[in-house]
């Protein structure tokens, strides 16, 4: 559990870039043989992309790195639960395991709406691990859509 807490702390640096951008803050980094491979951080509005989530930009930093689209040997580390698109390229890039932060209720394809990660009609299932400093990611996730409701309150009057 210290390796895991060690990794989610720097997931959640990586969560706190996109929190200074006004981003939905999530945060990811990704290990291979117990050292930071690869990092990512949510950058949609910022990239005015929808694939620049965390865990795509992270996948992406680690196929180059690795030189190979395969990430076998590989554990993420990431704040929020992936979604649906996250999830599907975490099953293809052949991740050994994600470890979450907090989970997403309504996003979440690790478990809480669908679990893409573990499905056995798939050609490879993902080990998950849930809750690490999973206060941390909540409250900062909390936070940063409480200040958001605020701004626009205030944009409105």
């Amino acid at each position: 559990m210290e390796e895991a807490i060690k990794f989610m702390k720097q997931a959640i640096k990586q969560a706190q870039k996109a929190y200074a951008l006004e981003e939905v803050p999530i945060g990811c980094v990704i290990v291979k043989d117990g050292k930071v491979i690869a990092r990512g951080y949510n950058r949609r509005n910022t990239d005015k992309l929808t694939l620049a989530h965390a865990e795509i930009i992270a996948i992406r930093k680690a196929s180059k790195k690795l030189g190979d689209w395969r990430l076998e040997g590989c554990t993420m580390y990431v704040t929020l639960e992936p979604c649906q698109m996250c999830a599907g390229a975490i099953v293809q890039a052949r991740m050994d395991e994600v470890v979450i932060g907090c989970m997403n209720a309504k996003a979440g394809s690790a478990g809480s709406v669908i679990n893409l990660l573990d499905m056995q009609q798939f050609n490879h299932q993902v080990k998950i691990t849930k809750g690490v400093m999973e206060e941390e990611c909540s409250s900062m996730l909390s936070n940063f859509f409480k200040e958001l409701r605020e701004r626009k309150k205030l944009d409105k009057s």
